[in-house]
Formats: structure tokens, C-alpha cells, sequence
């Protein structure tokens, strides 16, 4: 079942998160340069990391599914798709934040790493519209996983792109005398790595479960009141499954 250890990914989660949250307000030492605005670090960063390598794995699940036909693989690729989009704004709002302190400005277009990061925005904010168009759930399903497999490639050769190009203005906080982040700050990046990761695939499990849940009670009001009495679906951007597969 998809609900199978929820609480102690609930727990593990919250554990993390509370970490995190300490550790950067009352361990991590201020930016020498930036000061105490340096420490949404924290979150952007993490945030940023998780959602990229999000949609890499969406764009597996999505291979998975169309060598296999399990629509299975076909929810878990939408529902990751899903999620990170919601971390994607999350990272464009702070990195926007973190820009506003630092140079003055809330968007600066001649940065590339921001720049790339709104492009993959954009690019797989056109994923829901995409199913939506596609009314044939078969061929929605395939079609959708063919997106997310081109997608999920343009994602790292996108961020080697970057990473390759002169930043004119975009701090390097990796980037110190010493060739790296200081322990302390390392030591708490790392944390936030961890809290992220837990927070994104418990929102994922989450979604997958109360979707698994709605088809099964769905199945039983029409074996119970029979077809006639329970309204067709319309038209969604949702992948469906039956109820003895989506476990």
C-alpha cells in the first residue's frame, strides 16, 4: 500500500524540518559578507537541488512506465511532476528574496542560474495543460511520459549549461577562500538536504495515497450502488487507475 509507513515518514520528517530550523537560526554562523540574509541559503538552495533532481526521476518513472504499461508508473511521474513544481516556486520566491538583499533587485536577467531555474518552471508548467488537452486516458498517460522523459533530460544538461557560463552577479556561497562552505555551514546545508528530501517525498506519498484511497472508495459506491449512480469522471489532468492496481 502507498500509505505504508506514513508516520514514521511523518516523524522522520518533522524531526528533520525542527533540525534544520535550529541549526540555522542558532548555529549556523552569519554570512561575513551578506550577514544573517545569507542564511535563506538554507532553504533555497535545498529546495532548488530537490526539485532538479525531482524531475530527473519523474523522467524515470515515466520510462518505467511506458516500458512496462503499468499506469502506476505513470501516477508517480505525475505526482513527482506535481510536487516539484510547488518547489519550484518555492526556490524562484527565495531566490528572489535572497536577490532583493543581496544586489537590490528582485529579478536580475542576466543571470543565468536564476534564469534556467524560471526556464524549467515554465517548461514543466505546461505538463497539466498537456494532459488536460488529451482526453483518451491511454494515450494522455503516454504522451505525458514522453514530456516527462524529454524534460527530465533537458534538466542536467540545462544545469551543466549553466554551470559551464560566466555568472556575472549570482553569489557562489560554495565558493570561499578555502575552496568550500566552513564546516558549520556545511555540516547545516547537509541537514537541509536531508529535511527537503524527506519533506518532498512525503508530500509525494501523501498525494499518491489520498488519490489510491479516492478510486478504491469510488469503486466500492458503484459495486455498491452500481455504475448508474455514481457520475462518470470528467475530462482531467490526472492519471486514473482501477482500484486493484493503484495499490
Amino acid at each position: 500500500m502507498y500509505g505504508k509507513g506514513l508516520r514514521t515518514l511523518t516523524f522522520a520528517t518533522l524531526i528533520a524540518l525542527s533540525a534544520t530550523f535550529a541549526l540555522v537560526v542558532f548555529w549556523a554562523p552569519n554570512d561575513a559578507d551578506q550577514g544573517f540574509i545569507q542564511k535563506i541559503f538554507y532553504v533555497h538552495v535545498p529546495v532548488a537541488i530537490v526539485t532538479l533532481i525531482a524531475y530527473v526521476v519523474a523522467g524515470v518513472f515515466a520510462v518505467k512506465h511506458l516500458r512496462s504499461d503499468d499506469r502506476r508508473w505513470d501516477l508517480r511521474s505525475y505526482v513527482v511532476i506535481h510536487i516539484a513544481l510547488i518547489f519550484n516556486i518555492v526556490g524562484l520566491l527565495t531566490g528572489a528574496i535572497w536577490a532583493k538583499a543581496s544586489w537590490g533587485h528582485w529579478w536580475v536577467w542576466d543571470e543565468p542560474t536564476l534564469v534556467s531555474f524560471l526556464i524549467v518552471f515554465l517548461l514543466y508548467a505546461t505538463y497539466q495543460p498537456l494532459r488536460f488537452s488529451i482526453e483518451d486516458p491511454e494515450k494522455q498517460a503516454r504522451y505525458a511520459s514522453v514530456f516527462a522523459i524529454i524534460a527530465g533530460a533537458f534538466v542536467p544538461l540545462n544545469f551543466m549549461a549553466v554551470r559551464m557560463a560566466t555568472s556575472l552577479v549570482h553569489p557562489r556561497t560554495f565558493a570561499t577562500a578555502e575552496g568550500g562552505l566552513p564546516g558549520e555551514m556545511m555540516f547545516v546545508f547537509l541537514v537541509s538536504i536531508v529535511a527537503m528530501s524527506l519533506l518532498f517525498w512525503l508530500i509525494v506519498k501523501y498525494e499518491i495515497t489520498q488519490k489510491n484511497v479516492t478510486w478504491q472508495l469510488r469503486a466500492l459506491r458503484r459495486r455498491l450502488l452500481g455504475d448508474d449512480a455514481v457520475a462518470p469522471l470528467g475530462r482531467s489532468a490526472a492519471p486514473t487507475i482501477a482500484p486493484e492496481r493503484a495499490t
